[in-house]
């Protein structure tokens, strides 16, 4: 159910003097008569108690029901495709689809648009002007509809519900969006390789592969990346000291709690990934597309052009292309070494610092290296009697 905007209500007319002593209890709209408040009323509740008696469609009020009347009829009638608008004005914008007039032109960059309203909005971007404002939280907002459906952040309402899981959202475009997860539909296709996706912002992230386009720059370090959620990530993994989570096998510490998750299969032997040919199981991700490229010819080969080397993730064949073009980027910061990998580099910052990441979860004591932690904690699992650990 989506609240539209009332000409009756002074939050669309900010500017507006009318006198509005009907005041609606649920969301503090303010109203001429007591019947507009009526109206309103029926939007909270989502009764639609005005049928129409053409079709199937029913409104919340007399007003709204009376306009879409029109629609059944030949009065106001476009000559060009024959659609039927609700009244002469309507009819009078449809006209321009067809004639591409634009009789409305912004002053300040020209634009122009075939609806008086459309520029109104578009006029806001250069003033900066925000008229509707949330009585909740006081965000204000550039048009009506942006405040409607902010709202919801506060009241809650999910009007659009997916009629096959019934998972419900507050916006009518996340609706559509989540229906080609059933549908399958993959409407966004990539002009380059066809790979085809479900949302536009998918395949935008997508074709930066083939441009090589890394929009989003660390401000700390000269990192740069193809998505904004992966310099989030870096800046949280890369750029943090904190460790909250430690392997309840080996003691090692990690940023997030996935990181642990991923890192304790080498401890449990789990093997989450399976093959969809055979009955072959994997514990990593990247096992599972070298199985997939080796045995079922399944994916492509990255080629390294110098040696033909091939390769099954980016990420190896930039590392090794490194190493033809003797490039080392990463660099310590104590001392002048420089390293082809993060981490070579990471391991080697540990002899500049006192900084201790593996910890014995027998006793509790701390150690820089791995292999210092696995051979003491042979010997603490010996002196304590846990022979079987």
């Amino acid at each position: 159910m989506q609240i539209k905007a009332d000409s009756n209500d002074i939050t669309e007319h900010p500017r507006d003097d009318k006198s509005r002593p009907y005041v609606c209890t649920v969301c503090d709209k303010r109203f001429t008569t007591k019947a507009y408040l009526m109206d309103h009323r029926n939007k909270h509740t989502g009764e639609n108690v005005y049928s129409c008696t053409q079709c199937e469609r029913s409104f919340s009020s007399r007003s709204a029901l009376s306009t879409h009347i029109y629609i059944h009829t030949d009065k106001y009638k476009c000559a060009e495709c024959g659609k039927c608008c609700q009244c002469k004005k309507d009819l009078a914008m449809h006209r321009r689809c067809h004639s591409g007039e634009k009789p409305f032109e912004c002053t300040v960059c020209s634009k122009r648009f075939t609806q008086a309203g459309h520029l109104d909005r578009h006029s806001r971007i250069h003033s900066g002007d925000k008229p509707y404002k949330c009585h909740v939280c006081e965000k204000a907002f550039s048009q009506s509809g942006n405040l409607n459906t902010h709202m919801r952040v506060h009241t809650g309402e999910k009007p659009y519900k997916c009629h096959v899981c019934d998972k419900a959202f507050s916006e009518s475009g996340d609706l559509n969006k989540h229906m080609r997860v059933h549908t399958g539909e993959k409407p966004y296709k990539c002009h380059v390789c066809e790979k085809a996706f479900n949302v536009s912002g998918s395949l935008n992230d997508h074709m930066r592969l083939h441009t090589g386009d890394r929009p989003f720059k660390c401000s700390l370090c000269n990192d740069s990346f193809r998505q904004q959620s992966h310099l989030y990530q870096h800046k949280r993994n890369v750029q943090s000291n904190l460790k909250p989570y430690h392997c309840p096998y080996c003691g090692k510490l990690f940023k997030t709690n996935s990181k642990l998750k991923h890192h304790v299969r080498i401890h449990t032997g789990a093997k989450p990934y399976s093959c969809r040919h055979c009955s072959e199981r994997f514990t990593w991700l990247n096992q599972l597309k070298t199985h997939l490229l080796k045995s079922h010819n399944e994916g492509t080969w990255l080629t390294c052009h110098i040696c033909q080397k091939k390769f099954t993730h980016r990420h190896d064949l930039k590392e090794h292309l490194r190493r033809h073009e003797g490039v080392k980027p990463y660099v310590c910061s104590e001392c002048p070494k420089r390293f082809y990998t993060a981490g070579a580099l990471k391991d080697h910052q540990l002899t500049h610092s006192d900084y201790k990441q593996f910890c014995c979860g027998l006793c509790g004591k701390y150690f820089r290296r791995k292999h210092t932690v696995v051979s003491h904690f042979r010997r603490c699992s010996d002196k304590l009697g846990f022979n079987n650990v």
